[in-house]
């Protein structure tokens, strides 16, 4: 939309009559080439047929009809100053000649001019040295795209007497990831001269190397590979370096039946020979170093190392391998991150999960910006240790790298001490092998063929060795199928892209190769990789130092003993973590023991007291035996306050679960007993008293006290049944609860773990809810009976509302205790303090209500003396019920004699103020008989004799019997000779006098 915006523009605002006209604001349409036509981005054939002037920054692209082709310039752009690119430059469509033409085996063709062979091309044909053209050297490609001759064929001379070349096609990266071809390049050079000069390897031909730069990449690889396999000279065998440029030339070798021999290819993938069936590699697969860092790994006593990797193919399968071989001798791959470019983000997640043996795989320019990230991050030290790849430079932290800022002193800080593994690349004898050369002399020599450079500074410089001898195994290999080819009536110089007997021949020299190179001995196994060994070196002080050599193939691990740590010695795999079990506070285990202790000589004290009154009748009528199992429960709850506070610091933890079954029996068996007995008692009473009236005095008289013992011994079966069920199905057992860790103080790379034992079983909550649940209804239902017989009173059990106290006391301690004690198991001290605690008051509590008022009534009144002396008197067998009624009337006997006593006074008091006044009047009247005529008249009241009366039963003076009505002359019958009152003297008429 914006393009035909800008052009809508300017067609509005320009008008050009000439095509070819510029402007500044624009470029001319041009015309297409003949054949051809322009092919517009972003036009419709309408914009197309009326726009004049395309804008800045446009783009066309010519195309041809039919097979023709493009010839110069493709695509032209709209410069600013209103002229397109490449304009001296035409661009034509014409026919191509067949390609086939373009390529002469055991020859070469020159095209003119350069490019495809199209119209007008000529193509010029030449042998190889010992090859003789047979048709014409040149040929014209006509306009009808035909060459105007046959193509030549190359013959081989038989005359010949020289030497016959023989191809190798390279690829050497000079730059990239690894630049290893600044060094095996001029090695592998170094090779070929020293082959070719001897006379007894190959001395009918010359080997010669045709290279490119593939820059370890594999798309650059992919097109260079492409040159190599079309055009001429044929190649015999292809030589690539880099795993990933490795394993694009050999996947695809195997088309043109070409062997693949690598100098510096490491991936294990590349071992595969079902996908690379004809590869072979001087550079031993990484998978080398991982045995050897298997073995230091077990030398240190390392479990547990963390990986970092390149998301490239070849690191992800050493990797791959490493898990598996460390998973084999029970070593922990903990932390594995990966990046792809960059590695902030990993090397933080390292840290964050305590990484400190750490494997890194990647290539030299990333580990720049790894190990800065790693300053950063202050992953280095003497808690951390890296195993790197002992390919880089040996001063490849001291580079100057533009992608990180990190200085030089940080990245050697950062990277002091780690660990390389290397294949040994460079043999440490001195012993001359197939050409004729020490390791040393090899040095020299390279070192001259460089030019003095700094060989730290020359990337490949420590794999040129292995370049050096991919060239002479591979000489040596071609050397020994000169017989077995020329029985068959074949030659090397036959070869070509269809011939499999020669590849296959070349194939088995190469699979059976032995021999002595500047690298070591040079061998290959199974799946074409090199087996060599293993250098292990250390940074010490900024250079490597060579602490030992591991040989796979016989598992010997040569150490120096010259390895050097930043600490003490080699760190710790991860944090050392102590285990430290939390035990109970012993001096509140002391406290509370001594508590439960005098609690359970209370309970004793009580057991024994009512146990020896359970013969007063007091003691009776409350039910002694149930408050026997009321004392007894107390005490057994109050025992399991001890078995409570032991865990693993008084017994073994083979003993430990014998500890939580009797906290389990005793605190179960306890509650049964103390709870039963008090919910029964409440039951009863609740069952008797909220009946209908007329069957309230029939139930009073049939309490049988068996039936309570029996609920009482129904609710301890339940209780002893679940708990056997529960011991058998899932019995208890030891369980350790984990907490954070914990840093001690001081520099110490130590964690303090804490550990908590408990006694747990399989489905402890399932048995914990149906026990709640069965407790937690009875404590409800305790409750209720308790409210609804708060106000009742009986005779039969007399401490029933003290029972009622108790069980709010219990419910309520208990309903709180249970979940606290859950929600506080991880607390070991706060969770036995609440439990234990609450155990005591609730038994202190109960023991206090039920016993000491019997205690203080006992002693107070002394009525086990009276009730003793009485029954001793009488020898009566009343029952407990004629007894208490009978002390009942005495009690309203002497309340209703000190009620007359003190009316008694009263009347006396009333009578004497009546005498003084009659006497006063008397005095005042002067005869008796005008006393009716001159004094006033006196009220009735005083008239009439019942006025002067006293209350109903109350004695009348001496004087003043005569006038007293019969009704109160016998009074004196309201008091039995005993002192007590008869029943049948209160009636409900002279109670109602009496209390007036």
């Amino acid at each position: 939309m914006a393009l035909a915006f800008v052009l809508s523009f300017l067609l509005g605002s320009f008008s050009l009559t000439i095509a070819s006209r510029n402007t500044t604001t624009g470029c001319g349409i041009i015309r297409p080439p003949r054949d051809g036509g322009i092919r517009y981005r972003g036009l419709t054939q309408e914009q197309i047929r009326s726009v004049q002037v395309l804008p800045v920054d446009y783009e066309i692209e010519y195309i041809c009809r039919g097979s023709r082709v493009i010839v110069g310039p493709k695509v032209r752009k709209c410069l600013p100053d209103g002229t397109w690119t490449d304009l001296n430059q035409r661009s034509k469509c014409l026919l191509p000649c067949p390609r086939v033409w373009t390529s002469l085996e055991n020859g070469r063709v020159t095209v003119h001019p350069p490019g495809p062979a199209v119209e007008d091309t000529i193509l010029h044909y030449s042998c190889l040295e010992g090859f003789i053209l047979v048709g014409r050297n040149s040929t014209h490609c006509t306009k009808l795209g035909k060459w105007d001759s046959p193509k030549p064929v190359c013959h081989y001379d038989r005359h010949y007497t020289g030497k016959k070349k023989l191809y190798i096609g390279a690829l050497f990266p000079m730059s990239g990831g690894w630049p290893g071809g600044q060094a095996c390049l001029p090695a592998a050079q170094m090779a070929l001269d020293l082959v070719n000069k001897r006379t007894d390897i190959l001395p009918d031909y010359e080997l010669e190397l045709i290279h490119y730069d593939s820059m370890c990449d594999p798309g650059e690889a992919t097109k260079l590979l492409y040159d190599l396999l079309y055009t001429e000279p044929i190649k015999i065998v292809l030589m690539p370096g880099c795993s990933s440029v490795s394993t694009l030339v050999a996947e695809a070798a195997r088309m043109w039946n070409l062997i693949v021999l690598s100098y510096g290819s490491s991936s294990p993938a590349l071992s595969n020979r079902q996908r690379f069936p004809t590869f072979f590699r001087t550079h031993p697969s990484a998978t080398l170093h991982n045995p050897t860092r298997v073995q230091l790994f077990q030398k240190w006593k390392w479990t547990k190392i963390a990986t970092i990797q390149q998301t490239t193919e070849v690191f992800t399968s050493t990797l791959d391998d490493l898990e598996q071989r460390v998973k084999e001798a029970g070593i922990e791959i903990s932390v594995r991150q990966s990046f792809l470019t960059d590695p902030a983000v990993a090397v933080k997640n390292l840290k964050r999960q305590d990484a400190r043996i750490i494997v890194g795989l990647f290539y030299e320019t990333e580990a720049r910006n790894v190990f800065c990230e790693v300053y950063k991050e202050k992953l280095y030290g003497k808690k951390y240790v890296w195993f790197l790849i002992g390919w880089y430079a040996d001063n490849w932290f001291k580079i100057k790298d533009p992608s990180i800022n990190c200085t030089v002193e940080q990245m050697t800080e950062a990277v002091e001490g780690h660990v390389t593994t290397e294949i040994v690349m460079l043999n440490p004898e001195t012993v001359r092998g197939a050409s004729n050369l020490t390791s040393q002399e090899f040095l020299a020599q390279l070192m001259s063929k460089l030019g003095g450079k700094n060989p730290e500074e020359t990337g490949g410089f420590q794999e040129a060795p292995l370049a050096y001898d991919a060239v002479w195994a591979l000489a040596l290999a071609l050397n020994k199928t000169v017989g077995p080819l020329k029985a068959k009536g074949r030659r090397l110089e036959d070869f070509n892209y269809n011939n499999k007997d020669i590849t296959a021949e070349i194939y088995r020299a190469l699979n059976t190769s032995s021999f002595e190179g500047v690298s070591g001995h040079v061998v290959f196994d199974a799946q074409g990789s090199r087996m060599a060994w293993t250098l292990i070196e250390q940074l010490q002080g900024g250079s490597y130092k060579k602490i030992g050599y591991y040989d796979m193939t016989k598992g010997n691990l040569s150490w120096y003993g010259n390895d050097r740590w930043i600490g003490s010695g080699p760190p710790a795999d991860q944090t050392v973590v102590i285990q430290k079990f939390r035990y109970l506070s012993q001096k509140l285990f002391v406290s509370v023991s001594v508590f439960a202790g005098l609690g359970i000589l209370m309970g004793i004290v009580c057991l024994t007291f009512n146990i020896y009154n359970s013969n007063v009748r007091y003691i009776q009528n409350s039910q002694p035996y149930l408050n026997n199992m009321t004392a007894v429960g107390c005490m057994m709850a109050l025992a399991a306050v001890f078995p409570l506070g032991i865990d693993g610091l008084h017994v073994r933890n083979s003993q430990f679960p014998v500890v939580c079954q009797f906290r389990l029996w005793l605190l179960g068996l306890g509650f049964s007993l103390a709870y039963g007995s008090m919910f029964t008692k409440i039951w009863w009473v609740h069952t008797v008293f909220t009946k209908k009236d007329e069957k309230k005095d029939k139930r009073k008289q049939h309490l049988e006290p068996w039936k309570l013992y029996a609920t009482v011994g129904v609710l301890l079966v339940i209780d002893i049944l679940s708990l056997m069920i529960w011991q058998i199905v899932d019995p208890l057992h030891i369980t350790v609860e984990k907490f954070t860790k914990e840093a001690p103080k001081g520099d110490v790379d130590q964690l303090i773990e804490p550990l908590l034992q408990h006694c747990s079983s399989e489905k402890m909550n399932t048995w914990l809810g149906v026990v709640y649940g069965y407790k937690g209804l009875l404590l409800l239902l305790g409750i209720f009976l308790a409210y609804e017989t708060k106000s009742v009173s009986t005779e039969k059990i007399n401490d029933h509302r003290a029972v009622g106290m108790a069980i709010y006391n219990v419910s309520v301690l208990c309903m709180i205790t249970a979940p606290v004690t859950m929600i506080l198991s991880s607390k070991q001290d706060a969770s036995f303090a609440f439990a234990s605690l609450a155990i005591i008051f609730s038994v202190y509590i109960t023991l206090v209500v039920l016993f000491v008022p019997k205690m203080r009534r006992l002693i107070t009144r002394g009525e086990w003396q009276s009730d003793q002396q009485e029954t001793m008197k009488t020898g009566s067998s009343t029952n407990n019920n004629d007894e208490e009624k009978s002390r009942q009337l005495e009690r309203e006997n002497k309340e209703l004699q000190k009620i007359i006593q003190e009316k008694e006074e009263r009347v006396s008091e009333l009578r004497n103020q009546l005498s003084e006044r009659q006497a006063l009047r008397s005095r005042k009247r002067p005869t008796s008989s005008n006393q009716n005529h001159s004094s006033p008249s006196i009220p009735t009241p005083l008239n009439d004799p019942k006025s002067l009366l006293p209350p109903p039963g109350y004695p009348l003076p001496a004087s003043d019997n005569h006038s007293l009505p019969p009704t109160f002359s016998n009074s004196s019958t309201l008091y039995q000779p005993d002192g007590k009152i008869n029943r049948n003297n209160c009636h409900p008429g002279r109670l109602q006098l009496l209390y007036k």
